[in-house]
This record gives C-alpha cells, sequence and structure tokens, in this order.
C-alpha cells in the first residue's frame, strides 16, 4: 500500500522512531525468538518493552501498518505509564492512519491528547487527528459530517500550533475542505433551483456566500442568486447579485449569463447596498 505521508508526518515519525528506539539499538538484527510477534493466545507472553519496540519496527519495514499498530498498542498495554508507551500510542496512531484504520487513528490520538496535553509531541496528536478526518471526506452528494469534523479539527491545529509544519499543511487543506462544503451547498442549491424551490436554493446559495467566500464556488453562487431572485420577482436582489458578481469576476462565463438573465426584463446589473448580499461582501473586504 503506497503512503502518504505529508513531510511534515514523515519528519515527526522519524523523530518518534528515533526517540522509541534509542535503547534498543543492542537487539536490532538479532533473530531471538522471544523478539517475534506471538503467534497467537496461547504462545502469549509478556515482553520486554526492547523487545515490543524492535518487532513493531520490523512490522514497519514490512509496509504492514496493522501490525506495527498492534506492536505499538502492547507497549501501553504492558508497561503503561512509562514514557515508552506514551510515545508508542503515537506511532500506533500514525501506524493505524497508514492503514486507512482511520478510527483507530483517531481514537489513539484522542487518547493521547486526553493523557498527555502538556506533551511536546501533542500537536503531531492533534494533526495525526485531523488527516485521518480528512481523508475520509466523501462525494458533495453524500453526508457530510466527516467534512466538518475534519474542518474543525484542522482549525485546531492551526490555532494551537501556528508555527508548525502541521499548521502550514493544515491551513492547505482547510482551504480544500471549505470548497467541499461550499461544493456541497452548491449541489443541493443546484436541485431546488430545478425543482423550483427558490426560497430553499437562496437559502443554500446565501450559505456559500455569507461563509465560503473565498472558494471557488462563489462565482456560480452569485449567478445562481441572480437566476432564483429574478425567478421570483425580487429585481432588486437579482442586480445586485449581478452586479457584485459583475465587480469581483468581471470575466468570468458567470457573470455573462447573470448580465443576459437581468435583459430578460431590460435590466441591468445594479447594486443596492442595503442588500445582505452586498454587506457581506464588505464584510469580507
Amino acid at each position: 500500500m503506497p503512503t502518504r505521508m505529508s513531510v511534515s508526518m514523515r519528519a515527526a515519525f522519524a523523530g518518534l522512531a528515533l526517540m522509541g528506539l534509542g535503547g534498543c539499538g543492542s537487539l536490532f538484527g538479532t533473530d531471538d525468538e522471544t523478539n517475534n510477534v506471538n503467534k497467537d493466545a496461547a504462545n502469549y507472553q509478556e515482553r520486554s518493552v526492547e523487545a515490543i519496540y524492535v518487532d513493531g519496527w520490523r512490522m514497519i519495514n514490512m509496509g504492514n501498518w496493522e501490525g506495527c499498530a498492534q506492536q505499538f498498542n502492547e507497549v501501553d498495554r504492558q508497561h503503561p505509564y512509562s514514557v515508552w508507551a506514551r510515545r508508542a500510542m503515537l506511532i500506533s496512531a500514525f501506524c493505524s492512519y497508514q492503514a486507512n484504520a482511520y478510527p483507530a487513528a483517531i481514537a489513539t490520538a484522542d487518547n493521547y491528547i486526553s493523557l498527555h496535553p502538556g506533551s511536546r509531541e501533542v500537536a503531531y496528536a492533534f494533526y495525526i487527528k485531523a488527516i485521518s478526518l480528512y481523508e475520509q471526506i466523501v462525494d458533495v452528494n453524500r453526508d457530510q459530517s466527516n467534512t466538518e469534523g475534519a474542518l474543525v479539527a484542522l482549525q485546531d491545529v492551526v490555532q494551537r500550533f501556528p508555527d508548525t509544519e502541521y499548521a502550514r499543511d493544515a491551513t492547505l487543506k482547510i482551504d480544500l475542505t471549505n470548497d467541499h462544503l461550499a461544493g456541497k451547498e452548491m449541489a443541493v442549491g443546484r436541485y431546488y433551483l430545478t425543482r423550483g424551490d427558490y426560497i430553499g436554493a437562496i437559502n443554500r446559495f446565501r450559505t456559500v456566500v455569507d461563509q465560503y467566500q473565498t472558494t471557488p464556488q462563489i462565482a456560480e453562487a452569485l449567478q445562481r442568486l441572480t437566476e432564483a431572485y429574478y425567478s421570483l420577482g425580487l429585481n432588486s436582489e437579482a442586480q445586485t447579485a449581478a452586479a457584485v458578481l459583475g465587480r469581483n469576476y468581471p470575466g468570468s462565463g458567470w457573470y455573462q449569463s447573470a448580465y443576459n438573465i437581468l435583459r430578460g426584463r431590460n435590466l441591468k446589473p445594479m447594486e443596492d447596498r442595503g442588500s445582505w448580499i452586498s454587506q457581506a461582501f464588505r464584510r469580507v473586504l
């Protein structure tokens, strides 16, 4: 399975691995059977921290991410409250993420955050949680609860750890997540528009204008507002939507479409400064 590590995630994981294995160097390269993974419950026996770490690292080298996560979970189970268990928890979260076992990655990261909120590595736990939610974002035609959760988690990373590589990567993903959420609103709004539910459509397009003005969806949202308001006979709002669209995206096909709609009643784009559309754009600017 190909890995999806960002530069920041890769660097942090390498650091964790080095810290975790720093005291285990004497065990590398041995073929001692006591270091092998227990094959089943009947063969189970308590192992040292060093033995578990070595087995886990072998799993990583083999690309067996699920096995790796299980191994590092054993550290906390067999040797709780140790610094080794704390580090193993983060490595387990990362391995679960790599295995696409997102619920396990999120649960482990949450557990780490709860138990070690003041740790130097806690930013990594927040980031793993955020990226695990982000990679579960689904098509705009489906439920977007994971997308909303991802946005909150990514914003948490940026707000809590603003000067980190995690924050820089999270900022990029916030933009993509907002675009996705705006796309969902647009899809529903277009559906309402085709059914003649103009009020329902306007409410959806308004959400895009109010909350997602930095996304590429905004030009279409203004054109659709022009269309919906025109269909309701609310000429002033239709003209305002077209005027704001023309001022911000004068060369777009969406503006030309809005302009052509107004021509049906010999209207031209004209901004009403008291309209919510005009006020929404002034707030952002």
